[in-house]
């Protein structure tokens, strides 16, 4: 499932540096840049509301936005954003145009579905997440907003690698390891406990 790309107002700015910045902060702004697709650098101003919304809602940087500049509308992805260490406030936010047919590399969330029909967890085993988000490539025009990892059949000691799940249409791993594990059923220790006497009886 592709993200829709929202919109987000913006107006040009010209002037740049510590005192620029304040002045912009103090009207409810914040200093951001649009750069990339071979083309000059240029630099706006957002919304503090908007971006701090943004940001703490999750996967800010995976999802593709439209930034209107005066009139002007800009196919972007944010690739950075700075924060005040001490009060956890944007401070800038870097945005990255996106080139038509270009491929991202991107962050995107795990969802699991199904968990009623795995018997390992209906055995009391608990699901064990590795990644929570998954290092893809994918088209720039085409953004998944998560993953879909199916847990119906799966058992205690089963483990879910990339290679057994359905990637979204255009995505491909970007991992740098191999046949990436995505989570595991693990059994209850009460169930361990029980195995483990059963193997010392047998012994």
């Amino acid at each position: 499932m592709a993200t829709a790309a929202k919109e987000l107002k913006a107006q040009a700015r010209t002037g740049v540096g510590k005192g620029a910045a304040r002045a912009l902060r103090r009207e409810g702004l914040i200093p951001a840049v649009i750069y990339g697709d071979k083309k000059p650098p240029l630099p706006i101003a957002i919304s503090y509301n908007e971006a701090m919304k943004r940001i703490l809602a999750g996967g800010f940087l995976s999802h593709s936005l439209v930034v209107e500049v005066d009139g002007e509308k800009h196919s972007v992805i944010p690739r950075d954003y700075q924060l005040d260490p001490v009060k956890d406030k944007a401070l800038h936010v870097d945005f990255l145009r996106i080139a038509k047919g270009s491929k991202l590399n991107v962050q995107v969330p795990v969802r699991f579905i199904n968990e009623e029909l795995s018997p390992g967890l209906k055995r009391g085993g608990t699901l064990n997440v590795v990644h929570h988000t998954l290092d893809l490539t994918v088209d720039a025009a085409n953004i998944p907003e998560f993953v879909e990892v199916d847990l119906e059949g799966k058992d205690i000691g089963d483990i879910i690698h990339i290679s057994s799940v359905k990637l979204p249409a255009g995505a491909t791993d970007h991992s740098h390891e191999a046949d990436v594990t995505i989570a595991s059923i693990v059994a209850p220790s009460g169930l361990k406990s029980e195995d483990a006497a059963g193997g010392g009886a047998k012994a």
